[in-house]
């Protein structure tokens, strides 16, 4: 993995941002930064993202005829694992260079503490744990999903235990909240 790529998403998590493009940010910035080379998904013109390949941005309105809000963004780690060389988007590439077809978590959280930038650990949802892991990042509200242990039909081929498969923004403290409170109802519940 070149450094560029490590700084790129090192930049993400401690930002919150892709390339400063934040959460909220409309679709005409954000096309304005990462161009008009995505695929756009309409929810019933009251959801929408757009997918640039390892980006994703997501929006959404009260109504068709209000504007859009932003909503959240992810990168899609997981998918370089395909080894699709165009996948990176032309403006990421440009700036950050080749990246690897896999994440090491404990690298990039190595080259995060080292700035002083925690991640902390919050319970998995439901549905994806033991195979999943997700750390916070508190201040930039910035979410890490990681590959917990291997599953059979449960996790992606071409990635092991350990590689980041998702970063995304933002985690709101409602979530955090709720992981929290579903994660300390699963333990006192009486087993079977």
């Amino acid at each position: 993995m070149t450094p560029y790529s490590l700084a790129f998403y090192v930049d993400v998590v401690t930002t919150g941002t892709v390339l400063g493009l934040r959460p909220t940010d409309p679709p005409d910035r954000v096309t304005e930064v990462l161009g008009a080379g995505f695929a756009e998904n309409d929810h019933g013109g009251v959801g929408m993202f757009r997918d640039y390949g390892l980006a994703e941005f997501h929006w959404h309105r009260s109504g068709t005829d209000r504007p859009w809000s932003g909503h959240h963004f992810t990168l899609q780690v997981h998918r370089l694992a395909h080894r699709d060389r165009t996948l990176v988007n032309p403006a990421i590439r440009a700036r950050h260079g080749r990246f690897a077809p896999r994440l090491r978590f404990a690298k990039l959280q190595r080259l995060l503490e080292r700035r002083g930038v925690p991640l902390v650990e919050v319970p998995e949802s439901e549905g994806n744990a033991p195979y999943y892991r997700t750390f916070l990042q508190p201040a930039s509200r910035v979410s890490v999903s990681v590959i917990g242990t291997y599953g059979e039909y449960s996790t992606p081929e071409g990635l092991r235990v350990g590689d980041v498969y998702s970063i995304g923004a933002p985690m709101t403290d409602e979530e955090v909240e709720h992981r929290v409170s579903r994660a300390a109802r699963r333990r006192q519940a009486p087993s079977a």
